[in-house]
């Protein structure tokens, strides 16, 4: 399991390049907050694997809102119910691919972009890229957010659920090159 906690940093391409087939080998990725959707600015690969990149955060830290579960079949939400978090409100460029686990509601602090009305952001989320499985919750930007039990489980199912695709894809020999391509893709 790959877990980023890189913020604001550049990726060479050989790195790109390694990552980006580990994850589509079956290597699962997961991670928090800007750890992993504010990690390469660079990489829209990067971008593309991940599902999402930060883009604001209206009201800075300390803004407290709603997280509404969004997808109660999937095991990670299973049985998990609405909750409140005080953090940094992440309004995010999201892949629609994904699948949505979790929602906020935007906006909460009048700004420019308050005048588009309100709109579910996802803020958990996983999605397949290759054989591999990535995960993403984008709460977590003091290590506090954590003491929420709700949150901590979420963290936990959600890493859990990324790390057991390596094993299905060595299972059953799947490897990334089926999905090598010479066309041009960024």
């Amino acid at each position: 399991l790959i877990i980023p906690l890189w913020t604001m940093a550049t990726l060479t391409p050989e790195q790109e390049t390694g990552v980006i087939e580990a994850v589509a080998g079956g290597v699962g990725i997961a991670g928090v907050h800007g750890g992993m959707c504010d990690a390469f600015r660079n990489s829209v690969t990067w971008q593309f694997m991940t599902g999402g990149q930060w883009v604001s955060h209206p009201g800075g830290d300390g803004v407290t809102y709603t997280v509404n579960i969004k997808n109660s079949s999937s095991p990670i939400v299973e049985g998990i119910k609405d909750f409140t978090v005080s953090t940094e409100h992440y309004y995010l460029h999201v892949d629609p691919v994904v699948s949505v686990l979790a929602t906020t509601q935007f906006p909460l602090i009048k700004w420019y972009h308050s005048s588009n009305g309100i709109v579910d952001m996802p803020v958990i989320w996983t999605k397949m890229w290759g054989h591999g499985r990535v995960f993403y919750n984008s709460l977590g930007h003091h290590a506090d957010v954590f003491d929420n039990s709700t949150v901590l489980e979420l963290m936990r199912r959600g890493f859990l659920w990324a790390a057991e695709g390596k094993d299905l894809a060595v299972k059953n020999g799947l490897s990334a090159d089926e999905f090598k391509s010479d066309a041009k893709m960024v």
